[in-house]
């Protein structure tokens, strides 16, 4: 039995690893595993959806740990810019989180849906972004450029989440002029700060399931050091594949959200 819930079974125990095992490969390509491995908690008996989403960021911190070491031993990413990003993501991730105690995410998808469909649409028809890395900014508005996209985003991750990895990605990509392969290396670095950020909220009400926190974690760790290492023998034209389908995946997971909140139920003429 796994501390913190008397009903799990076997089988609801090997659906959360593989689950986990699968969103570690998705994080360390381009991120966006949350979509298998939240809805997956979510089918655990007794689990409250607070639990679900502490418990998520406990497995996401271990496979974005071990991503973002093997990308620094094999892809060397630049830490100048990779670190002071991750701090500032961290505190951006810790707000959102609190924030997201109190309001409903459900008043921000509608816009996550629509900056979804303008980065598929751009990544889709601009081949060429993103295979080699052409820095857009030089000095500190280099560094100021990489703060604010941290704060932004490691706020979003606290506040809603999916996706996280895939906005690090592009923007990195589009507004500072990575290739896939450094954007995705540096990516894991600051989606591991947001985790912990995120998970520093939680940890303190006792929302978390430590038993199959750390489950989850062994299997996201294992996923996350295969989908690393795949990432970096690849290379970026691999990584961008990946990434258009799993922004297509995010669009029709968040898209379907904003319908069935907005508009289920509702009666013609109401």
């Amino acid at each position: 039995m796994v501390s913190g819930l008397e009903d799990i079974t076997l089988a609801t125990i090997a659906l959360v690893v593989v689950a986990g095992l699968a969103a570690g490969w998705i994080d360390a390509v381009v991120g966006g595993g949350g979509l298998l491995q939240l809805p997956a908690l979510l089918l655990v008996p007794g689990i409250s959806p607070v639990q679900a989403l502490a418990t998520n960021k406990m497995g996401s911190v271990f496979g974005t740990t071990t991503s973002a070491i093997t990308y620094y031993r094999r892809a060397h990413p630049d830490l100048k810019t990779a670190l002071p990003m991750a701090g500032v993501a961290l505190a951006g991730s810790f707000g959102g989180a609190v924030l997201a105690a109190s309001l409903p995410s459900s008043v921000f998808k509608p816009i996550i849906v629509v900056a979804l469909i303008v980065v598929a649409v751009f990544t889709a028809t601009k081949p060429t972004v993103g295979e080699l890395t052409n820095l857009r900014h030089s000095g500190n508005r280099h560094y100021v450029t990489a703060g604010a996209i941290g704060a932004v985003i490691g706020f979003y991750d606290g506040l809603i989440g999916p996706g996280t990895g895939s906005f690090l990605i592009i923007a990195m990509v589009t507004l500072l002029g990575y290739n896939f392969l450094a954007a995705s290396a540096k990516a894991k670095i600051v989606n591991m700060a947001t985790n912990i950020g995120a998970l520093a909220f939680f940890l303190p009400h006792g929302s978390l399931l430590w038993g199959l926190g750390l489950i989850l974690g062994l299997a996201n760790m294992t996923g996350g050091y295969i989908g690393a290492r795949m990432a970096v023998k690849k290379g970026s034209k691999f990584i961008r594949i990946v990434f258009l389908v799993v922004v297509g995946a995010l669009i029709i997971k968040l898209g379907t959200d904003v319908w069935m909140e907005n508009f289920q139920g509702q009666q013609p003429g109401t």
